[in-house]
């Protein structure tokens, strides 16, 4: 018996956000021996769409539809920071209460969270989006690492192409490892990534740096990770105690100079890691830790994967 999954298409979509829900439930697979799926495109009302491009879709289907699938899937919505309509959050609770499996992929997780669905749950979305997700709704347990949430029938993934690991997921527990694999193969794509999207945000600076001689302390710094750098020096640098120099780096910063430097350090050794083949003890030094084991300890906990299998997937 084919499994049913409805996928939301909305104002403004991108066709890579379906194509993606297409690719994995949407073309026939008979080579795999399995019932597949019978995906089915829905709308909020039915007709035509403008989609990124200035092409259209146009779907028959409504939110009815969409509602009574097995599975149903909102790729994302047209505005992260607009209310969801009262009957798209009706739609999503109604086929949470008939017992569907309810998954978001990117900005879908606000819908979801709209509908209450995500109430007390960890859930993921696009990096870009975690401090509104957390501000919007804060009985989400936003987790802004990993690549998907597997929360039994609420499922959520990060940016647009951690849907994809999502959706192997989807298929790896409705058909098994061999069947997910397969589909992976097809696709060109690994069955299992490694680490979270940790490893794809860009270096924020969330700094209120209106503190010149902090500003100045945080500057020699990046020019010298190679050194050993102490809190004393730093402070000695600014003309400040130690203790002075702490209070002030916090409330310019949000964290202790330690913390910072450490984050500078794994940020530093990145560009290294993508375009260089020089081995992972000299990047170490490079970037001014003790020692390898010291680097990669930080490195996995900031980045949620090793230096070598980061690595493997930049340089690959």
């Amino acid at each position: 018996m084919k499994r049913t999954v409805a996928v939301l298409a909305y104002e403004g979509m991108s066709p890579f956000e379906t194509g993606i829900v297409t690719e994995v439930f949407g073309l026939p697979r008979p080579e795999l021996g399995v019932p597949w799926y019978d995906l089915t495109l829905c709308a909020e009302r039915p007709g035509p769409l403008r989609i990124v491009g200035g092409a259209k879709i146009d779907t028959e289907h409504g939110l009815d539809v969409f509602a009574s699938a097995a599975t149903v899937i909102v790729p994302g919505v047209s505005d992260v920071r607009a209310d969801c309509s009262p009957e798209l959050v009706a739609a999503l609770r109604l086929a949470r209460d008939r017992g569907a499996r309810v998954v978001s992929i990117c900005s879908g997780a606000f819908a979801l969270a709209a509908a209450g669905l995500l109430d007390g749950r960890r859930a993921a979305t696009h990096w870009q989006y975690t401090e509104l997700l957390r501000r919007r709704f804060p009985l989400v347990r936003v987790d802004p690492d990993v690549l998907y949430i597997d929360d039994g029938n609420v499922l959520t993934s990060a940016g647009s192409a951690a849907g994809l690991d999502l959706c192997l997921h989807l298929v790896r527990q409705d058909h098994g490892p061999s069947i997910a694999n397969a589909v992976a193969r097809r696709l060109v794509i690994a069955p299992h990534r490694e680490g979270g999207q940790a490893q794809f945000i860009e270096a924020p600076v969330p700094y209120d740096l209106d503190d010149d001689r902090i500003t100045q302390t945080m500057t020699w710094v990046l020019a010298n990770l190679r050194e050993e750098i102490r809190v004393e020096t730093l402070a000695r640098r600014a003309h400040m105690s130690s203790r002075t120099y702490l209070r002030h780096f916090a409330r310019c910063t949000g964290t202790s100079p330690t913390r910072w430097l450490i984050a500078q350090r794994v940020q530093a050794s990145l560009p290294l890691l993508e375009k260089t083949a020089t081995p992972v003890e000299e990047i170490a030094r490079t970037v001014g830790f003790a020692s390898p084991v010291t680097y990669r300890s930080h490195f996995v906990r900031a980045m949620r994967t090793s230096p070598s299998a980061y690595r493997r997937a930049f340089r690959a």
